[in-house]
């Protein structure tokens, strides 16, 4: 095995690689926290999101002189916000005209505060009465600009009548003007992404101090529009006691890829082993080994069946071959081939082609123990399971029991519904559920592929806020396996690796819609497009 390349540029904590993506409960709880524990006043964090508010609100839209903006308050603390939106537009010289939901006697606590500051400035604040609200806002002169401040991330369930009456409203309205949403649209579901039934489509959700989880899922993006978090004043150390369970991909993962050295050769740059490939199905394997190589690993050696050489070894000259065994599919006597070639490695991929049949999931049987003796003697390898190998694994709960913690699993959704013992159906209605279901009672890194894919070990997700329709087509699975398994072979830890494989190979899909803008790419052209887009990434 090689010594691994030193990492000259890397993030000197791996705490910084992530955005925070509290759920609505821990957000409440931090709030909660920063006001009991270190005596910031409610008035004042409302004040500071009203105020980032505010600076989103011009950066998106422009100059606010003289813009109509019709706000619609709540009764509850995502209405303050939209009172002092409102006092600091004026200010701004806007003509604001806020409609709030509940009497002025009703409002409590920083909202009421807000409020009576907002009329006092000289603000137009107007009861909306359940019963006309529809109307009213219907009689209302077009505005420029309309800001939702009705619900926020207080909303939880379906939405009764009237603000389901509201929201449509507003979305009526929202057809011919900016609309900014204040933490979140109302009506959407905050750990989901769901509209129950409906929410306000937004051009802009300005995020109060982290985004929230259901706002940053796929489900919710014709909804949010786009996601701009702005810091309140929250301090860190009430996150660092409460950390949330879910946290953000960003491009700072990039910090972890080691600079090349200048005396690096083939043979410290990592060398990866794809085990895949049988009878028809070498594409697979063929696809992980590019991935790999694109990556940046300096060797890639894909073994399969000693009969299925020549189709592996067709048109791909910079991979190299190890044939296992005798026949044309994988048997357990592969494995008395590959045992004496182990120590070469520095990251195994499991799975690509490997077939379905029994005699493959013998072979994988035997694979976990093989693995365990050759840690014994020293060899470390970190593995990857995937395609095939997830198959096995969901019909063989006791080869899944024989996994060793750092193994990352990188299941699509219905592989994800096979491992559950559930329905993919159930699986895509709520992702994040079923992720943290899985790693409840395994500690293996998982990877749930798709829009969206989240990463996770222990009782945290890892959420890629990139959807790129591009990367749905075959084999893209195979290059995501291959770029994991490079950067487990430069030295990344197993969970971070796959956190910045997962990331990289999202990017390419967004690269690759510039010249496929109706897709028609390819699965190599995803692998090709890995070294352009990290050239395009700035330093940690």
């Amino acid at each position: 095995m090689r010594t691994p390349e030193p990492a000259t540029t890397t993030c000197s904590k791996t705490l910084n690689l992530f955005e925070p993506l509290p759920t609505p409960a821990e957000m409440a709880a931090w709030d909660q926290a920063a006001i009991r524990d270190f005596g910031l006043k409610a008035e004042l964090l409302m004040e500071n999101a009203g105020a980032e508010a505010l600076s989103v609100l011009r950066k998106a839209y422009g100059s606010l002189s003289e813009a109509k903006v019709l706000l619609v308050a709540g009764g509850g603390n995502n209405g303050g916000d939209a009172f002092v939106l409102a006092r600091r537009l004026l200010d701004e010289g806007a003509a604001p005209l806020v409609l709030h939901t509940r009497p002025v006697s009703g409002y409590r606590g920083a909202a009421r505060y807000h409020l009576d500051l907002a009329r006092r400035s000289g603000v137009s604040c107007h009861y909306l009465s359940p019963a006309r609200a529809k109307s009213a806002l219907c009689a209302c002169e077009a505005p420029d600009i309309l800001v939702d401040g009705l619900l926020g991330t207080g909303f939880s369930g379906e939405l009764k009548p009237e603000a389901l009456t509201l929201v449509q409203a507003m979305n009526d309205l929202g057809e011919n003007c900016f609309v900014l949403a204040l933490d979140s649209p109302s009506g959407l579901d905050g750990l989901t992404g769901v509209p129950r039934p409906e929410a306000v489509r937004a051009d802009v959700t300005v995020a109060f101090h982290a985004p929230k989880l259901g706002s940053a899922l796929p489900l919710a993006a014709p909804f949010v529009g786009t996601l701009v978090p702005r810091a309140i004043g929250i301090p860190h150390a009430v996150m660092a006691a409460s950390p949330p369970r879910q946290v953000l991909l960003t491009q700072r993962l990039f910090g972890l890829l080691p600079t090349p050295s200048a005396e690096m050769h083939k043979g410290r740059a990592g060398h990866v082993l794809v085990l895949g490939g049988s009878e028809g199905l070498t594409g697979a394997a063929q696809l992980c080994g590019l991935g790999a190589l694109r990556a940046g690993a300096g060797l890639v050696t894909v073994g399969c069946p000693r009969g299925v050489l020549p189709e592996v070894k067709a048109g791909m000259p910079d991979i190299m071959a190890l044939g296992l065994g005798h026949g044309t599919t994988w048997t357990p006597d592969c494995m008395d081939s590959l045992i004496p070639t182990l120590g070469r490695y520095d990251a195994v991929v499991i799975g690509p082609g490997l077939g379905r049949n029994k005699e493959a999931a013998d072979f994988l049987a035997l694979f976990p123990r093989a693995f365990a003796e050759a840690f014994d003697k020293g060899w470390a390898v970190p593995c990857i399971y995937d395609a095939d190998a997830l198959y096995h694994l969901a019909q063989n709960p006791r080869i899944m029991a024989e996994l060793p913690r750092d193994a990352v699993l990188t299941p699509h959704p219905g592989e994800m519904a096979r491992l559950l013992g559930m329905g993919m159906g159930e699986v895509q209605a709520d992702r994040v559920a079923a992720a943290h279901r899985f790693l409840a009672t395994h500690p293996q890194v998982l990877t749930l592929k798709g829009a969206g894919t989240l990463v996770g070990q222990a009782d945290l997700l890892h959420l890629s806020p990139i959807v790129a329709p591009n990367l749905a087509v075959g084999g893209s699975g195979d290059v995501l396996a291959g770029v994991i398994a490079a950067i487990l072979a430069r030295g990344v830890a197993p969970l971070h690796a796959a956190c910045l494989g997962v990331y990289w190979h999202g990017l390419c899909g967004l690269a690759l819609a510039d010249d496929f803008p109706a897709r028609g790419n390819l699965a190599s052209e995803i692998a090709h497009t890995l070294p352009h887009v990290l050239k395009e990434q700035a330093p940690c």
